[in-house]
């Protein structure tokens, strides 16, 4: 979905599923349209993509999901949308995020099933792709914000290990957790794009991929049909165990710690007007006030060490697999399901892949994550691709 037709492609597409997926805040027809017939030569020339509306677009609103933001207009791209115009590509507006990229839901529905959630807090950019509206969209993830959506939509998702792309153009909740990220409906998909914004390229996956399974079993329940899509795919890798060095119960909290910490001050100015946000934000604002300096950094040091030690572990293994989220999607639209799956691995600033393919007998979506070493994001990205394969063989 490249080219000059792309857009309108993409304008039509979008006509047809909007008025039930609800995915977009703002299209900028006009401006796409102009965009593309500038565009310069490069490998995304005429691609369409979606932005999250914590993201900055030249000329466009950045609102947040919330009406404190309302009407505040971007003076220059973000970093990332910066490095996808240089490359050819084409904003075609801004994509639902819920509050502050938090909890409280915007209007998106899942595109598989419209009476259940698309997750959060990446809804607009998941359920766009999901939808076919466009190849490409961007996100973040502070908790699971991009990894769950991914899953709950049956897209392929790209988490960058945190500090490798710049956040410059980003409303955060969290310097330390904040993370940009991709959502395209297939791994080569991201492949492509990553390789676009920042050279890395994706390496051949060795023969004999060395991967260990981590189910989460632990931090929450793990729905059956995930845990069996997690066994076969395992099983097909010839994967190992990851057993308890992670220690995720504890690195879970200490990213709940980390964040809440941060946010209260992210959102010092926003927080003068509690009656204009949503009960959770309010709640998570309040706990990072209440959260003692010395175990915030306590919390850091444990991070710290926790890397370290995970570290050595990815440096004798290709990645580790385990449940991008507990199920699918929960029905309903008044909650966006659990992060707790991706806390760990984000606290640690580690780089995470979601591979779609699973189905549930209901046909949602099942994703799985693949969590790799942040200095070697091309064989990830070659593990990722043909786990993808994996998955599709399996499930033909």
């Amino acid at each position: 979905m490249r080219g000059p037709d792309a857009v309108e492609e993409a304008l039509r597409r979008l006509a047809k599923t909007e008025p039930e997926i609800h995915a977009w805040v703002r299209v900028d027809a006009d401006g796409a349209r102009a965009a593309a017939g500038r565009a310069p030569e490069g490998p995304l020339r005429g691609m369409p993509f979606g932005v999250k509306d914590i993201i900055d677009v030249t000329g466009l609103p950045t609102e947040c999901g919330s009406p404190l933001r309302r009407g505040r207009i971007a003076a220059a791209d973000a970093w990332l949308v910066d490095r996808l115009r240089r490359a050819g590509a084409v904003p075609l507006g801004k994509t639902v995020t819920t509050e502050f990229a938090y909890f409280q839901p915007g209007p998106t529905r899942n595109p598989h099933n419209v009476h259940h959630t698309p997750g959060g807090s990446s809804s607009g950019s998941a359920a766009a792709v999901a939808a076919g509206v466009v190849p490409l969209a961007l996100g973040s993830q502070t908790a699971g914000s991009l990894t769950r959506p991914a899953s709950f939509c049956g897209v392929a998702g790209y988490v960058a290990p945190v500090g490798a792309w710049p956040t410059t153009g980003f409303a955060g909740l969290s310097e330390t957790l904040d993370a940009p990220g991709l959502l395209a409906a297939h791994v080569a998909d991201l492949a492509s794009v990553i390789e676009a914004v920042d050279g890395t390229r994706t390496e051949d996956p060795p023969a004999a991929p060395r991967v260990l399974l981590w189910p989460g079993t632990e931090l929450t329940e793990v729905a059956p049909e995930m845990l069996e899509a997690l066994r076969r795919t395992g099983q097909a890798l010839a994967a190992g165990e990851l057993g308890d060095q992670a220690r995720t119960p504890l690195l879970a909290e200490t990213h709940a710690t980390v964040m809440a910490y941060e946010a209260a001050r992210a959102l010092a100015p926003e927080a003068e007007h509690p009656e204009s946000l949503s009960d959770h934000l309010n709640d998570l604002i309040r706990r990072g006030r209440d959260t003692p300096t010395a175990d915030y950094e306590a919390a850091l040091a444990l991070r710290s060490s926790a890397r370290a030690r995970i570290l050595d572990v990815l440096e004798d293994v290709d990645a580790i697999l385990g449940p991008a989220a507990p199920g699918p999607a929960p029905h309903g639209l008044g909650a966006t399901g659990t992060p707790i799956l991706s806390r760990p691995w984000q606290l640690l600033g580690l780089p995470v892949v979601t591979v779609p393919g699973h189905r549930d007998q209901n046909g949602l979506p099942l994703g799985l994550q693949l969590i790799g070493h942040p200095g070697r994001v091309g064989r990830l990205l070659g593990i990722a691709r043909h786990t993808e394969r994996v998955v599709e063989e399996s499930a033909g």
